[in-house]
């Protein structure tokens, strides 16, 4: 993991702009804390912070190309490319000559062998920038799944680009403007592929290549998911499926420190964390150490409709079962409260979301994880691949014309979706919410990929599973990466293997449903390493407090915020909605109306303090 940021400039003399690009990155520091790297040139200044984790001692970026004594090619990358071996052989094959064991060579070299057609041959999770000297060009790439994320934003004569949003905020050229497109995308959690937020500010979409030259910038597509006949009969596609998951893990094992796996006892997290140990046994390393996130004990827990068991008993199982060194971090409300800890992990995130509490206390997990390894394994994406969202299982989500994780809110007792409730009637009146989260659904139903004549169930599991992978995972990846990122932990996603994706996509809903639950393909898969408790446990989200007393806090803090007419986001609340959400502390205890209401609380305090800390301009 590492930070990039950059400034393409065709009318003015860059070389001396080392000051401004170091200031924006410094902005991530914390992402890459073990080196930091500037480049410049008349036309280009590129700046990288890296987290070492494959050759310390050397990998340093920017990684300049040069031949008879003049520089070719500027490469910065943050991620893992993991089948870099493979391609240094092949370059090699080509006369090319490697002086290191860095991603970054490997990457510079393939885009003179290739041009931007490297991007098709690369395979991993991973973002970066070639700035070309010989065509004054510049091309930004990030990944098949989006893995790590890359910014963008046009200036009158060229180009700001980063890894994350607020060093490009730190460039004088840069303003935090927030308009009404980008309101309504916070507040719709829409997950738009490309969208910024602020005003003249865009993501590289996952897939894609954006390529700028003096005339402009370009965005061009390289890999999207395909509808693809399936004729592998249930126990091919589960074997494929196990080798193709037992190939991502072991090829996203490589690293030159330790290595930690974070752990919930669930299948997802589980069958990695057992797959990894297994790897590990086999080279003659390990053991793995593994992390758990709870509040409180086991016996504090209280089952709901959401959260069906305590993490606990399980993690203990596969713990014991696999040998690994394990460490559990104990979060308490003081922990959630924290004005700090909360004000960190927005920053990491530099927009707001409705996740409040699922923020600080990942970010907590995150910081504690890191005390022991910069680096970790993570189970995300698992539930969008293999179906094990709540709504691929509830008929009126399946069944709803918008994205199901809104219909989920409003099915949890939500008027407008997720963290919206207490936001001014008028002012959602004005942004019409609906109409915008339904023509961004449109938009995703258009891009689904669909065999000839598909109709009925099929067709409508296709979609759902498609939104799973696109607009879901835009929402979800950023949300772990950019936290874990902020504390300088680096994670790779196993589950986020495109090859691993794009099979069980074109997998029958029968096949990907055939034992009549949630995720049958992935719990097939890994059965035989796995005990049968946690094979057979029914899924239970990330872990949320259900401790009365931060329910409590969060109301007097609500009452607080309302009552200051000073607060960055006066004016924008429905005070009297407010106040009724104050009155009733034991709303927000427990269950998925609870989970539902709080969102619409904590997007209040996330606004207020995104407001605050980045002196946003709001201009609806």
């Amino acid at each position: 993991m590492s930070g990039i940021a950059g400034w393409v400039d065709y009318e003015r003399d860059l070389s001396r702009a080392q000051a401004t690009v170091r200031a924006m990155s410094a902005t991530m520091a914390n992402r890459g804390p073990d080196a930091e790297g500037i480049w410049t040139s008349p036309n280009a200044a590129i700046g990288h912070r890296r987290l070492a984790l494959v050759e310390l001692d050397g990998g340093r970026q920017p990684y300049v190309v040069e031949a008879d004594g003049q520089v070719l090619a500027v490469v910065a990358v943050d991620g893992d490319v993991y089948n870099a071996p493979a391609l240094r052989a092949e370059l090699e094959s080509h006369g090319h000559r490697f002086r290191s064991r860095g991603d970054a060579e490997v990457v510079a070299y393939a885009y003179l062998q290739w041009g931007a057609g490297l991007a098709e041959k690369l395979e991993g999770g991973y973002a970066f920038a070639v700035w070309d000297v010989r065509r004054d060009e510049l091309l930004l790439v990030r990944d098949r799944l989006g893995n790590k994320p890359m910014f963008y934003y046009p200036t009158p004569h060229g180009m700001l680009f980063a890894s994350e949003r607020k060093a490009i905020l730190d460039h004088p050229q840069a303003e935090a403007v927030l308009d009404a497109d980008g309101l309504r995308e916070i507040l719709s959690y829409a997950g738009t592929p490309g969208h910024g937020v602020f005003r003249g500010m865009h993501q590289v979409r996952a897939g894609h290549v954006v390529r700028v030259t003096r005339s402009g910038h370009r965005e061009e597509r390289y890999w999207a998911l395909e509808a693809q006949p399936h004729t592998d009969d249930l126990d091919t596609t589960v074997a494929t499926v196990r080798e193709l998951l037992e190939q991502s893990v072991g090829g996203q094992l490589t690293a030159d420190v330790p290595l930690g796996m974070m752990l919930s006892g669930g299948l997802d997290s589980s069958g990695v964390t057992a797959l990894a140990a297994r790897t590990l046994r086999e080279r003659g390393e390990g053991p793995l150490h593994t992390f758990t996130v709870s509040f409180g004990s086991a016996e504090e827990f209280t089952p709901d409709e959401v959260w069906g068991s305590s993490d606990a008993p399980y993690v203990k199982e596969l713990v014991d079962a696999i040998g690994a060194e394990h460490t559990d971090i104990v979060l308490d409300t003081a922990d959630l409260l924290d004005p700090i800890v909360a004000a960190n992990a927005l920053r990491a995130k530099d927009v707001p979301s409705p996740l409040g509490n699922m923020n600080t206390s990942l970010y907590v997990l995150c910081r504690a994880v890191q005390q022991h390894t910069p680096l970790a394994l993570l189970g995300d994406a698992a539930d969008g691949v293999f179906g094990g969202t709540m709504w691929m299982s509830m008929p009126p989500l399946i069944e709803a014309q918008t994205f199901p994780w809104i219909a989920m809110a409003h099915w949890g007792g939500g008027k407008h979706g997720m963290g919206t409730d207490l936001v001014d009637a008028g002012l959602l009146e004005r942004l019409d919410m609906r109409g915008y989260t339904s023509g961004r659904y449109r938009e995703a139903m258009d891009r689904v990929p669909l065999l000839p004549g598909e109709t009925g169930q099929e067709k409508r599991m296709r979609e759902m599973w498609y939104l799973n992978v696109t607009n879901w995972l835009e929402t979800l990846i950023p949300h772990s990466e950019s936290i874990a990122g902020s504390v300088g932990l680096a994670l790779r996603l196993p589950y986020c293997d495109h090859r691993l994706v794009q099979y069980v996509y074109s997998a029958p809903w029968s096949q990907k449903s055939f034992d009549g639950r949630e995720k049958s393909l992935l719990r097939a898969a890994v059965k035989d390493v796995l005990p049968p408790a946690i094979v057979d446990r029914k899924k239970s989200p990330y872990p949320v407090t259900q401790d009365a007393a931060y329910a409590k806090a969060l109301c007097d803090q609500l009452l607080s915020l309302t009552s200051d007419r000073n607060a960055p986001i006066a004016g924008l609340v429905d005070v009297t909605a407010a106040k009724a959400f104050a009155a009733d502390p034991e709303s927000l205890i427990s269950g998925p109306r609870a989970w539902v209401a709080r969102t619409h609380v904590e997007m209040l305090f996330q606004l207020n303090m995104w407001l605050d800390q980045y002196r946003v301009r709001v201009d609806l």
